[in-house]
């Protein structure tokens, strides 16, 4: 990963820049991160599963392609939608509910990157890295809760979220503890 865009996005992980970098370029993290069902070897003794395997690999880099597209698409919708809401009067001034669909729409655009960063680290390592993915899951129902109309919502709703964010967070714990 280049040095500034890739330190923001590490950050924006959970991860340091270091840490990016340690677990996409070393063997011996790609051995520490296999865990058993988590990796797709590319050499298999059935020739059928070794084909499937390769399927699953071309799939991968199609899905890559794919996020690529949203997240541009999704810059895209972000600078529209900013533009929009500041050149309609009152001029260059945003309300809350603005501000707070803002927020949702960069968060969005945050996660379908680090979505593309796992999608990369997977065909890198041929492992799928549990904690980034957790990382992401935290992220995602951050951006849920930021964007949440406490109007609209109801207490088993909001205690469901409070759970699902206790729950990601100590599995986050648990496996940075692990590491």
């Amino acid at each position: 990963m280049p040095n500034g865009f890739g330190s923001i996005l590490s950050t924006l992980l959970f991860f340091s820049d270091n840490e990016v970098r340690t677990i996409v370029d070393s063997e011996q993290d790609k051995k520490h991160l296999a865990e058993p069902g988590h990796d797709l070897i590319k050499k298999h003794e059935d020739p059928f599963i070794e084909v499937l395997h390769r399927i699953i690999r071309v799939a991968v880099k199609i899905l890559a392609v794919l996020m690529v597209m949203v997240i541009v698409w999704g810059i895209g919708d972000v600078v529209y939608v900013l533009y929009q809401r500041l050149i309609t009067p009152p001029f260059l001034l945003l309300s809350i509910n603005d501000i707070l669909a803002t927020f949702g729409a960069f968060l969005a655009v945050l996660i379908a990157i680090e979505i593309f960063i796992n999608i990369t680290m997977y065909l890198k390592t041929d492992v799928i890295p549990v904690r980034l993915v957790v990382a992401t899951a935290l992220m995602a129902i951050s951006r849920k809760v930021i964007i949440f109309d406490f109007d609209e919502i109801t207490p088993p709703f909001l205690l469901g979220t409070a759970a699902t964010v206790l729950a990601l967070g100590v599995t986050y714990w648990l496996i940075s503890k692990k590491t």
